[in-house]
C-alpha cells in the first residue's frame, strides 16, 4: 500500500504542543501573581481542587492530540480495493425522510465501489417517503437499490431489517437523511484487510453551515467528535460508530444480538458490545457523510438531550465491561473516558463557571473566571487548526472557537447535566425527530 507524504502537519503538531504549554504558563503566572485574599477555607480549597481539573484538562488535550497525530499519520494509505471486492449492503432505515430521501439515495448510488447493493428500509413513515424511496429506486442504474416497508418500530428495528435483507457480508448503515461522499465506501474498506477489525467509523460533517449555531456545530464535529474518533483509532477502540455512517462485518453484527431497542442511543450500544466481545473499531477520516445540523436552538436541545440519555443507558448496560477479564484494557479505558465525557466533564465545567462567577462577585476576583474561560477557549483554537489542518477543513471554522466553550459548549453541558437527572430519575421521554428542512438537497 502506498503511503503519502505528510507535509507541514508534523511542525503543525509540534506548534500546536508548543501553544498548549506556553499558554498554561503563562495563564497559571498571571493567576498566581495575583492576590486573592479569600479567607474562606472551602472556598479556597475548591478553587485548588477545580484549577488542579484544570491542569488534567490539558493533560488530556495533550494526550488526545498526540494520539489523533498518531492516527492521522496511520491514516494516509491509499484507499486501495481488491478488484474482486466483496458484497456490501448499504442500509437506509428511513423515517418520514421525503424531503431528502431521493437525495440521499443519489448519493449512494454514486459511490466509488465496485460491488455494492442498496436497501432502503421505510419505518412506517407517515408523508410519502416510501413512494419517493420507490420512484428513485426505478430511475437508478448499475446499482440495485431494493425499497422495503415496515411498521413503526424505531430506528434500531429499521436497521435489524435491514440487517436480514442484506446480502452482502459487509454493510454500510446510511441515516436516510445524510449524504455520503463517492469515496467513502473504498476508504472504509480496506480497513476490513485486518480480520479482527469488525467496524468503521465515519467521519460525520455539517453541511448547512448557514448561521452561528450551525457554524458551532461543524466546529464541534471537527474538533469535539472526530479529534477523539482519531485518537481511538490509533487503539481499535472506537467508542461510536456514528448513525451517518459505519461500516460493518455483518455476521458479527447478527452475532451480537444486531441493533438492540433498549436505548436511545442504538449506535452506540452496539458499538461497546461489539467492543466488549474483542473486536476492534477503526475510523476513517476520508469515509464522509454530510448531515443537516439543528439550525434553531430547542431543536438542538432536544437533540442532545436524546443523545445524551441514550449514551448514557448504553453505559449502564455496558458498565460491567469496566471490570469484565474479557475485554482489551484499550476498551475499559475507553468506557471509563466516556462516563468521564458524559457525566463527570459537563457536571465540573457547569459547576466551574458558576462558582468562579459567584467568587468574583463574592470576591472580587475575576481572573479565575478569566483563566478557566481562557485557557480552555486556547485549548480549543489549538484542537480546531489542528483538526481543521488534518482533514483539510475549512478554516473559517478556527476562529469560532473563540465563543465555542463559553457559550455554546456551556449550554450543551448544562443540557446534559439535566438530561443525566432525569436518565437517574427515570423519566420517560420519546424519541424527538428533528424536522429536516432539506439543505442537502438544495
Amino acid at each position: 500500500m502506498s503511503r503519502q507524504r505528510p507535509g507541514m502537519f508534523p511542525l503543525l503538531f509540534v506548534t500546536a504542543c508548543v501553544g498548549v504549554v506556553i499558554g498554561a504558563i503563562a495563564l497559571y503566572v498571571s493567576v498566581l501573581r495575583e492576590d486573592y485574599a479569600i479567607d474562606n477555607a472551602i472556598v479556597s480549597l475548591s478553587v485548588s481542587a477545580l484549577l488542579c481539573f484544570l491542569v488534567l484538562l490539558i493533560v488530556r488535550y495533550f494526550v488526545m492530540l498526540w494520539f489523533a497525530f498518531l492516527g492521522h499519520l496511520e491514516s494516509l494509505g491509499d484507499p486501495e480495493v481488491d478488484p474482486a471486492a466483496p458484497l456490501v449492503s448499504v442500509l437506509v432505515p428511513a423515517f418520514n425522510e421525503s424531503v431528502c430521501i431521493e437525495s440521499s439515495i443519489r448519493s449512494l448510488a454514486a459511490l466509488d465501489y465496485p460491488n455494492l447493493e442498496i436497501v432502503v428500509v421505510d419505518d412506517g413513515s407517515t408523508d410519502d417517503t416510501y413512494g419517493r424511496a420507490c420512484d428513485e429506486a426505478q430511475r437508478t442504474r448499475g446499482v440495485e437499490v431494493r425499497v422495503v416497508s415496515q411498521s413503526n418500530g424505531g430506528k434500531a428495528a429499521a436497521l435489524n431489517r435491514g440487517l436480514r435483507e442484506a446480502r452482502g457480508a459487509f454493510v454500510m448503515c446510511v441515516d436516510g437523511d445524510s449524504h455520503v461522499a463517492p469515496m467513502s465506501l473504498r476508504a472504509g474498506m480496506r480497513h476490513f484487510a485486518d480480520p479482527h477489525v469488525v467496524a468503521v467509523a465515519g467521519n460525520v460533517k455539517v453541511v448547512n453551515r448557514r448561521n452561528l449555531l450551525t457554524w458551532l456545530q461543524a466546529l464541534e464535529y471537527v474538533e469535539g467528535l472526530n479529534l477523539m474518533r482519531s485518537a481511538q483509532a490509533f487503539f481499535r477502540t472506537v467508542n461510536i460508530v456514528p448513525g451517518p455512517l459505519g461500516i460493518f462485518r455483518r455476521d458479527a453484527v447478527l452475532a451480537a444480538g444486531g441493533y438492540s431497542t433498549a436505548t436511545f442511543a442504538e449506535d452506540c450500544d452496539l458499538t461497546l458490545q461489539l467492543l466488549g466481545e474483542g473486536w476492534k473499531i477503526k475510523y476513517e477520516p476520508r469515509a464522509i457523510a454530510y448531515t443537516e445540523a439543528p439550525e434553531r436552538l430547542p431543536a438542538l436541545l432536544k437533540q442532545r438531550y436524546r443523545w445524551t440519555r441514550g449514551i448514557l443507558q448504553a453505559l449502564r448496560r455496558h458498565v460491567g465491561l469496566l471490570v469484565a477479564s474479557g475485554p482489551r484494557l484499550g476498551t475499559r479505558v475507553t468506557i471509563a473516558y466516556m462516563m468521564f465525557e458524559a457525566v463527570l466533564w459537563p457536571a465540573m465545567n457547569v459547576f466551574a463557571n458558576a462558582f468562579f462567577l459567584l467568587v468574583a462577585v463574592r470576591y472580587g476576583t475575576t481572573r479565575l473566571l478569566a483563566l478557566w474561560w481562557l485557557q480552555l477557549t486556547l485549548l480549543d483554537a489549538i484542537g480546531a487548526l489542528f483538526s481543521a489542518a488534518a482533514e483539510k477543513e475549512d478554516l473559517r471554522l478556527v476562529p469560532y472557537s473563540i465563543v465555542y466553550r463559553m457559550s455554546y459548549i456551556l449550554l450543551i453541558d448544562i443540557c446534559k447535566v439535566l438530561a443525566t437527572f432525569e436518565e437517574i430519575a427515570g423519566v420517560r421521554m420519546g424519541w424527538g425527530k428533528l424536522e429536516r428542512l432539506g439543505r442537502l438537497s438544495g
